[in-house]
């Protein structure tokens, strides 16, 4: 099984070479690593490209955002399951790869997710935040929940069969895919209860409460384009659900 991780960076050059390190230490022997950069003028380039041929794939043009740059890693992508990884995130172990790709061969599903690790951006042995993401059941979208979007893999053939990322959402596009795919869809998942990706915090949704205001409507918005509907209490519920990563 061959599994396809794709790196979306513009202007990282402080940490995108952790990025890639956590891939390129990976045990797993059949990976296909793919770094979209959005035209970089800090020395990320310079960066990427010292790893060479270690890298399987690397675009450098301009893209219309996040989004539309992972919908273009995943038009690259020639693997079987395909995982995303951050520029500011890390694989939690050198087995990381490994464990899911074990999971999609003994569980027969079309996704796969685990639990993630917040910490702290200049010293990532300092947990901020854990997220146990648990045991997957339908209805517990309805209450606010959803996977840690780094965390998830997916098998190829559902992007083509189901779609792509939707661009016209700017924080919450991840949380409409995961919702189309799994609620909505009903696609098989299975949880991997071991933490998968360290994730430095600063995402730009909760940076303010402007921010956070705009990603809520966008997070209601997400049940509307699928033609769902969410309870009165789910848009409230699920940023809720971040106080108790912090105990």
């Amino acid at each position: 099984m061959k599994v396809s991780i794709i790196t979306i960076v513009y202007n990282n050059r402080e940490t995108i070479a952790d990025a890639i390190n956590s891939v390129l230490n990976q045990s797993y022997p059949d990976i296909e690593y793919i770094v979209v950069d959005g035209l970089s003028t800090d020395g990320t380039v310079e960066v990427i490209r010292s790893y060479g041929h270690k890298i399987s794939k690397f675009v450098s043009e301009k893209d219309e955002g996040l989004y539309d740059a992972i919908n273009k890693g995943i038009n690259l992508a020639t693997g079987d399951v395909i995982g995303l990884l951050h520029s500011d995130d890390l694989l939690s172990s050198p087995d990381t790869v490994a464990t899911i790709a074990k999971a999609f061969e003994e569980e027969d599903v079309d996704s796969v997710y685990g639990d993630l690790l917040y910490v702290q951006k200049q010293d990532i042995s300092k947990v901020v935040r854990n997220w146990i993401s648990g045991h997957y059941k339908r209805t517990n979208f309805l209450y606010g929940w959803m996977p840690p979007h780094p965390s998830f893999y997916v098998k190829r053939t559902c992007y083509k069969s189901y779609g792509l990322y939707n661009t016209d959402f700017k924080s919450a596009a991840d949380y409409e895919l995961m919702l189309r795919y799994l609620y909505k869809h009903k696609l098989s998942t299975y949880y991997i209860p071991k933490v998968l990706v360290r994730m430095r915090v600063g995402g730009k949704s909760n940076a303010t409460l402007k921010n956070r205001l705009r990603a809520n409507q966008e997070d209601y918005n997400a049940w509307l384009v699928n033609g769902l509907k969410p309870h009165f209490y789910t848009r409230i519920l699920k940023p809720l659900r971040k106080l108790v990563q912090f105990i």
